[in-house]
């Protein structure tokens, strides 16, 4: 199993039935394909489509149903789509149940940094900051370390996305969550020590006497 199977995988448990989701570009479109049909979960595409399904196969894509990237999407039966206007509407009143998210960086206090590098070409910030923003609850999916460096930070130094702390944060090594404003470590990925995981992670997290392994 993969670094980005795990995450989506994982990510997937934190999902209820009737929630409306909001899943963005990246390791979090993964997500849909980890989540039992039995489960029934409205996925919200930016672009304006409710009623997401898995990443096609190839070769069966359909030109018009792509999400907010552009990627190819399916739609399940009973989908609807609709204008950009409704679709950030529904995200700015507070009708996201959960919005599951790439980053660049999650700090100490889970505050995150995902929409910009400062020096390099931005294409658009997207719905980044409205997701933040209005989603009940934020959930970041990304790798733990780029390039031999953490990504789990003290202090974020690339510009944060809202002031809005996030709720939980799952990498291929952790599950992180913020109680109390305080990065806390919930769960190591099937085969992965504590001790493993604070090597690769700048932030002081709070670490309980015991922390169970993912289950996947």
């Amino acid at each position: 199993m993969d670094a980005q199977e795990i995450i989506a995988r994982r990510v997937a448990q934190e999902l209820r039935a009737g929630n409306l989701v909001n899943l963005g570009i990246g390791i979090p479109t993964l997500v849909a394909n980890y989540v039992s049909p039995d489960l029934k979960v409205f996925f919200q595409s930016e672009n304006g489509l409710i009623g997401t399904g898995p990443i096609p196969e190839q070769g069966m894509e359909h030109p018009l149903l792509t999400d907010a990237g552009g990627r190819p999407i399916s739609a399940l039966p009973g989908a609807c789509t609709f204008d950009s206007a409704m679709s950030f509407g529904l995200i700015r009143a507070g009708h996201v149940d959960v919005t599951v998210l790439g980053g660049l960086q999650v700090d100490a206090h889970g505050l995150l940094a995902n929409w910009m590098i400062p020096g390099k070409m931005v294409p658009g910030m997207g719905g980044a900051m409205d997701l933040v923003s209005g989603a009940k609850r934020v959930i970041v999916a990304m790798q733990h370390a780029a390039k031999g460096k953490s990504k789990i930070v003290k202090k974020c130094s690339l510009p944060l996305t809202s002031a809005r702390p996030i709720d939980l944060v799952v990498t291929d090594l952790a599950v992180i969550g913020f109680p109390d404003g305080k990065g806390t470590l919930l769960e190591t990925a099937p085969g992965v020590s504590v001790g493993e995981v604070m090597a690769v992670t700048e932030a002081e997290l709070v670490v309980p006497d015991k922390v169970p392994e993912m289950k996947l």
